[in-house]
């Protein structure tokens, strides 16, 4: 069955000169050296340092000073007016109150600011029925953008890439080095494949037959024609036509046979965020996205809530290392295709952290490459769908040719569908996730589709790490299925079948990893040899020699946002004690889900109006938080 239309195809999509982004550069290489955390179980051909995503310390800048202060009653012109007029690490203040808005919030090439609430429960932006503005060819009811149209359609610069294609490689040899600098961000890309040899395929064509989603379909718009991978990177340095960039390179395919290219913005944006106040998209009738991130190096939204936007609610378009972090995201205006949370379209080494996603139809959404990024520690309820009362939608939805070396970390919700609507994927980790493929969908309980880990055809080295999985209300019966229709609504793992127009991929179970993962089925956690591809030609991993897993894939220690007195990590196979039902013990309530039930009072099956919400209220950076009370949530009777 079809769920999710290909996007619209009409899409006519500051130097680096601070100290910041000067002081970025070190950072970011200084995160590019290697990290043994994750190769304990995961071999490092298969995976790479997702401790490179989002901003250094997870942390927006503080911006204490105020350029600005408004109160209730500004316009969306003096507002902007005041971004504009902003100096460079400043913040414009909306006090608390609420702004009724007949215009959209438009940074318009503004970097290093921060346009900063009193909270999601005390600033309140409502838009009026025609503020979408103009982002670039988008539509946005906040735009955070640059000056050029760097888009895939149209580049605003191009260059060939000659030489330095190893996995990790971080000088690149270039034909132009034109508008570039240090501290900008590089996209790179090649040709698709023209055959698939049975390993890494990257293809986005009916004509490839790997693309499931009929005549007519293809990429999904979010790269350039024929060219699915990506990776948005950082200048770190530049001699003659050699860049240096950070972090290196992730994919281990880079070759001169697929003609290699760079492109990249003349006057990208860098490190502008929105913070602490809540957008009600409701009356606006011409928007695409609640917040549009076009172009930005090192943006972020955080601590806001946003209520029914069209497309999605933040779209992070040609912009590495977003932050997406401790923000309440609710409905959407169509509820069924193209209906999205967060989209990546594209992104590199982005953060999507402590959300709370209710009555969104497809909440993390991958609609391009994402190289590097992480979604972690989000929750979702109630994944509303129209299209069919009956049909689970995932949490995470992997949508678009391209995507690899994606880290889905420590969430809770319906599950990660691994799609073949616009392409193939490559070396996705999903590792202490809870996903139990169960799901009220305004109300009623889902029977279709109800599968915590679909992997259609052309998944492949994929690495499923100790997830904690299924449920008895459902109830799963059975433990996977790479064939066949026998249980499929009701099995944990769909492993390289289930797509309409590509047959059957024995090469997704054959490239797959599963470790640790506990299951309703089994009842247990499975540590078996046989479900590790140690023996395969290309991009094997030994067997683990132990069955101790990390506490993170991308954490070193306990972020300060999570409460001292809940246990970190908080699902997995070694985890017990746990207050979700049904599992064991095996998983605790995360942060997200806690705030959700115990501060907002949200009711059990996610339907229901749009709740308060205050970041405050349920995170602190002292490491306080919502007491970890037992929850049944996700349970519906």
């Amino acid at each position: 069955m079809r769920t999710l239309n290909s996007p619209d195809r009409a899409i006519r999509i500051r130097s680096a000169r601070t100290r910041f982004f000067l002081g970025l550069g070190i950072v970011l290489m200084a995160l590019g050296q290697p990290m043994n955390a994750q190769q304990t179980i995961v071999a490092s051909t298969r995976s790479v340092d997702w401790r490179n995503a989002g901003l250094p310390g997870d942390t927006p800048p503080a911006r204490a000073t105020n350029c600005a202060t408004l109160n209730p009653g500004a316009t969306a012109a003096q507002i902007n007016s005041a971004i504009a007029a902003c100096p460079s690490g400043q913040t414009v203040k909306l006090n608390a109150g609420t702004y009724n808005l007949a215009g959209g919030i438009n940074f318009n090439n503004k970097s290093q600011v921060t346009l900063r609430g009193s909270g999601a429960n005390s600033t309140f932006i409502v838009f009026g029925s025609s503020t979408g503005i103009n982002c670039h060819g988008l539509t946005a009811n906040v735009c955070l953008d640059a000056s050029d149209t760097n888009w895939p359609g149209s580049p605003s610069n191009t260059a060939n890439w000659t030489a330095g294609y190893a996995k990790g490689t971080t000088v690149l040899t270039l034909s132009s080095t034109t508008n570039l600098a240090v501290g900008k961000p590089l996209i790179i890309d090649q040709l698709d494949d023209s055959s698939d040899g049975g390993d890494i395929y990257v293809c986005e064509t009916v004509a490839g037959n790997c693309n499931d989603d009929g005549p007519g379909g293809g990429d999904s718009g979010g790269q350039r024609t024929n060219r699915a991978q990506q990776q948005l990177v950082t200048v770190t340095a530049i001699s003659g036509n050699q860049v240096t960039i950070s972090p290196g390179l992730y994919m281990p395919n880079w070759r001169a046979s697929q003609s290699p290219q760079a492109w990249w913005a003349t006057n990208p944006i860098f490190s502008a965020g929105v913070e602490d106040l809540s957008l009600d998209h409701t009356a606006t009738t011409n928007e695409q996205a609640g917040i549009t991130i076009f172009n930005c190096l090192g943006c972020w939204v955080k601590g806001i809530r946003s209520i029914n936007s069209a497309r999605e609610h933040v779209w992070i378009y040609d912009s590495p290392r977003t932050l997406v972090r401790d923000s309440y995201f609710y409905g959407t205006k169509n509820a069924v295709s193209q209906s999205y949370g967060v989209e990546a379209f594209p992104s590199s080494d982005s953060l999507i952290v402590n959300n709370i996603f209710q009555k969104v139809t497809a909440p993390l959404m991958m609609n391009a490459s994402c190289s590097g990024c992480v979604l972690a520690s989000n929750f979702s309820i109630n994944d509303y769908y129209t299209g069919s009362s009956n049909w689970l939608m995932q949490q995470v939805h992997l949508h678009a040719g391209g995507l690899d070396h994606l880290l889905v970390e420590g969430n809770v919700g319906a599950g990660m569908y691994s799609d073949l609507f616009h392409g193939t994927h490559h070396f996705i980790t999903a590792f202490r996730n809870r996903y139990d493929g169960f799901e009220s969908n305004g109300g009623t309980t889902t029977t279709s589709q109800t599968i915590p880990f679909p992997l259609w055809p052309l998944s492949r080295f994929y690495n499923l790490i100790g997830n904690v999985l299924g449920s008895t209300q459902r109830p799963h019966t059975r433990y996977e299925l790479a064939s066949g229709s026998t249980s499929f609504d009701q099995t944990i793992f769909v492993i390289g079948t289930g797509a309409q127009a590509v047959g059957n991929d024995p090469n997704t179970a054959r490239t797959l990893m599963r470790w640790g993962n506990w299951d309703v089925v089994n009842n247990a956690a499975r540590f078996l040899a046989s479900e590790v591809p140690s023996a395969i030609t290309t991009f094997s991993n030994p067997v683990p020699s132990t069955q101790v897993l990390p506490a993170s894939f991308y954490l070193s220690a306990r972020p300060s946002w999570w409460p001292a007195a809940k246990p970190w990590p908080a699902i997995g196979p070694d985890v017990t004690g746990g207050n979700i039902a049904n599992v064991g013990g095996h998983a605790f309530s995360i942060p997200a889900q806690d705030c959700y039930t115990g501060v907002m009072a949200g009711p059990a099956n996610g339907t229901g109006a749009v709740l308060p919400f205050d970041a405050a209220a349920c995170y602190s950076a002292s490491g306080g938080g919502v007491p970890s009370a037992p929850t049944n949530l996700r349970i519906v009777g």
